[in-house]
């Protein structure tokens, strides 16, 4: 797949992928009073961001036609 991540795209992900993955983790073991279902939801979307920005391709943003790796 061609690269479509670049730029604050991927800084984004990559700051907001592990955020949301820790607080993920914390709420699953219960550090964090969220709930499983919430911590399981933000340890996924952490670590499909992380990847995302990792890999710097996302489904997503071809199929909406979003390229933000400035080629």
């Amino acid at each position: 797949m061609e690269q479509n991540v670049g730029g604050l795209d991927r800084t984004a992900r990559l700051v907001a992928g592990p955020l949301l993955a820790l607080v993920g983790i914390a709420a699953l073991v219960e550090v964090l009073p969220l709930g499983t279902v919430p911590g399981a939801i933000a340890l996924l979307l952490g670590v499909v961001f992380l990847v995302t920005g990792l890999s710097r391709t996302c489904i997503l943003n071809r199929l909406l036609g979003i390229d933000t790796s400035g080629r």
